[in-house]
């Protein structure tokens, strides 16, 4: 919006981001989660790579840095090896819940919980997940829904949508 004086105002609902700097430690309290991150990338098959133990998130390093313009990719598992993993209550999240985490330029980036979803793998909308935004997002991945034994796998994914709040 122009100014009196021919500046440019910035509009009070401009999207707040930071500059890329990767995630050291998440922090969820409605949920009891304090974790470390590891890194991860794609597999062989293209496909998001998994933390290799239960009590870790994992930050894709493919996607942007929390705080980013762009959605952030967290994920952690439900459980692993009859243990409740890192990510075991994240279903509960609500919207409003808070997420915060601290970055190798030793700022903290607050994250607010906009929706909760479960989507079963065989539809996951990779675009609606993974696509472009035009504000820091964060996208918190875990199995959930039914466990198919014969499979050895969750037929579905909970995600957190949340959104930088400061």
């Amino acid at each position: 919006m122009a100014t009196g004086d021919g500046s440019m105002a910035k509009s009070k609902t401009a999207s707040l981001y930071l500059a890329r700097s990767a995630p050291t430690l998440i922090s969820i309290p409605s949920i009891g989660v304090t974790s470390q991150f590891i890194k991860l990338g794609l597999d062989k098959a293209g496909a998001l790579q998994v933390p290799t133990t239960g009590n870790v998130a994992g930050w894709y390093t493919g996607a942007p840095s929390p705080g980013e313009l762009g959605p952030a990719i967290i994920v952690g598992h439900v459980d692993m090896g009859g243990k409740p993993g890192v990510f075991f209550r994240l279903k509960e999240l609500r919207k409003g819940d808070r997420i915060a985490i601290l970055r190798t330029d030793r700022k903290t980036v607050n994250f607010q919980v906009t929706e909760t979803a479960t989507f079963a793998k065989a539809s996951f909308p990779t675009s609606r997940i993974y696509g472009d935004i035009n504000y820091a997002g964060l996208r918190l991945i875990t199995c959930g829904g039914k466990f198919d034994r014969k499979i050895g796998h969750y037929l579905s994914n909970v995600v957190v949508f949340a959104k930088m709040v400061s």
